[in-house]
């Protein structure tokens, strides 16, 4: 019998050895890697291809700009863009020059219709609509009348980008409207009883800001009242958890109208602008106060503390930590009788009230607050 050498059988083993590890490393599933081997890269998945109409809409708009009398250009255009949900980059620079071609003022037209279907198709950063109304507000913070009209027509059509476009309109006109010490001037007024109700429809205005905006301007801005949000839910009178301020301040919560507190030893520290003489925190903060009235010998006033989102146009309370406005929710005489406070609102979200004397002499005997928490 014939014997094969020692090396031939070891030779003929490794490569026994060899193609079953091949055939075994060829057979794996492709969900199933080998031990200690890195799986095989997936292929991507292509993306979905842009429809032509997407592709073209920047030169159809073009057609539509340099011939807006050309029906058939005009009627391609609009075609295009209906059937662009997401038009490019390029086409929504386009929106200036519709604007500037179809001004508000010379009235309805193809192009002014075409402008507001590009705006609401384009989102923030490139939306023409949506810049007009950061315009407009930067041009009535530098004293320079707004149109009013242009302003309504480009938030109605600002789209996909009409949430930020809102708040640039609660930074520029709603927070400053509900603090205690700002000036607003008419024109703001106007805008913002003008854009208000737009923003309020899609939910974009913080409510307590809102409300709070209502109680500071009262019969100067009366849309912000019809807009207002007025909880459900009991109330009845509610004592502070904690004061600040004068001495012996729980006299003037204790429901009785004999004593009180002599506000004018009260020291003036480097909070009085928020906390004034005397101030009456919540904690947790009021869900509302629905009404207050005052008891008092000599004339002040009562400042809210209304908690709010940290946005733009709201104050800070850095030693608290939160934000705020502080509108002023009552003003009274002091003639020694009770005074409604009538308020033009519903506060929400209420941290505390602070009082502040008008006269060196005021006496604070009872400030009654009904609310829930």
């Amino acid at each position: 019998m014939r014997r094969f050498p020692l090396h031939r059988i070891a030779l003929m083993l490794a490569a026994l050895l060899a193609f079953a590890r091949f055939w075994y490393v060829s057979h794996q599933s492709p969900a199933s890697p080998p031990s200690g081997q890195p799986a095989p890269p997936v292929a991507p998945v292509p993306s979905a291809p842009v429809a032509t109409e997407c592709r073209t809409l920047d030169r159809a708009l073009e057609s539509a700009l340099r011939a807006p009398e050309d029906a058939r250009a005009v009627s391609d255009a609009r075609r295009q863009l209906e059937a662009c949900p997401h038009p490019p980059s390029r086409a929504c620079e386009l929106g200036t020059a519709l604007a500037a071609r179809a001004p508000l003022a010379a009235g309805a037209s193809p192009l002014r219709e075409l402008l507001g279907d590009l705006c609401g198709r384009c989102g923030e950063g490139q939306n023409t609509c949506a810049d007009a109304v950061g315009r407009g507000l930067l041009e009535s913070a530098a004293g320079r009348a707004p149109d009013l009209a242009e302003l309504r027509w480009s938030l109605e059509h600002a789209g996909p980008a009409t949430a930020t476009t809102c708040e640039r309109v609660i930074g520029s006109t709603l927070g400053a409207a509900a603090v205690s010490d700002g000036t607003v001037s008419r024109d703001v007024l106007d805008i913002l009883q003008d854009l208000a109700p737009l923003c309020a429809k899609g939910h974009h205005l913080p409510d307590a800001v809102l409300n709070a905006a209502a109680v500071q301007q009262g019969r100067q801005a009366p849309v912000l009242a019809t807009l207002a949000v007025h909880p459900t839910g009991d109330t009845q009178p509610l004592k502070p958890d904690h004061l600040t301020g004068a001495l012996n301040g729980a006299l003037a919560f204790d429901g009785d109208a004999a004593t009180g507190v002599p506000l004018k030893d009260a020291a003036r520290t480097v909070r009085w602008d928020a906390d004034g003489a005397l101030r009456a925190e919540y904690a947790p903060p009021l869900k509302q106060v629905s009404s207050l009235r005052v008891r008092a010998k000599g004339p002040g006033s009562v400042r809210a503390i209304v908690r709010t989102p940290r946005s733009a146009g709201m104050m800070e309370d850095p030693e608290r930590g939160f934000a705020f406005v502080n509108p002023t929710v009552c003003r009274f005489q002091g003639t020694g009788a009770w005074e409604a406070c009538p308020l033009a609102a519903p506060l929400l979200d209420v941290d505390s009230l602070s009082v502040f004397p008008a006269s060196s002499e005021l006496v604070l005997n009872e400030l009654e607050v009904v609310g829930a928490r």
